[in-house]
């Protein structure tokens, strides 16, 4: 799964989210770009399972030097290794050990159902904080510090989206 020519964003207000893990799952895995298969990292020592379907948003690198990652409010899970045409609106501001980890939340365009959402303010705020929550408990179970700085809404998204892109195409002009 070579995903070096595929666009974060398709075009303005979507991005490509590739589904690492999907809802539901205490599996954790890993797109391994080096063989482009996804790979077992680990299985979650606690009793939580990811709220959403997770993933990343290909050729994007962030600030943790992973690409950006992201979320989609999917009424049933999809599959590691499915791309979603989604529409992202929201972030997930928080610092893992000391560095920004940001997280979109999305929605996906092929679900008619979703078609009008365009804020996390359509979103139920115990579903958002359930979501805060996860990443509070599990990173915290590993022995990590987690600091949750609060939900921004789809107009925060563009500009940490492009920083990202830009990123990454300066990483790869380096390499």
């Amino acid at each position: 799964m070579d995903l070096s020519s595929l666009l974060p964003s398709p075009s303005p207000g979507l991005v490509n989210l590739v589904v690492e893990i999907p809802a539901g799952s205490r599996n954790k895995y890993e797109y391994f770009s080096e063989a482009g298969v996804m790979a077992l990292d680990r299985v979650l020592h606690s009793s939580v399972r990811y709220p959403f379907d997770y993933g990343f948003i290909p050729n994007t690198l962030a600030e943790d030097g992973a690409p950006l990652d992201a979320m989609v409010i999917m009424a049933e899970p999809t599959f590691a290794g499915c791309l979603i045409k989604a529409r992202p609106i929201g972030v997930l501001d928080m610092h893992d050990s000391g560095a920004y980890d940001g997280k979109l939340l999305c929605v996906p365009v092929a679900d008619p159902r979703q078609k009008t959402i365009r804020s996390i303010r359509q979103i139920a705020p115990n579903q958002l904080e359930d979501v805060a929550e996860f990443f509070r408990t599990y990173k915290s179970l590993e022995g990590r510090v987690i600091v949750i700085d609060g939900w921004r809404d789809f107009d925060a998204v563009d500009g940490l989206l492009q920083s990202c892109i830009v990123a990454e195409k300066n990483d790869q002009e380096i390499d």
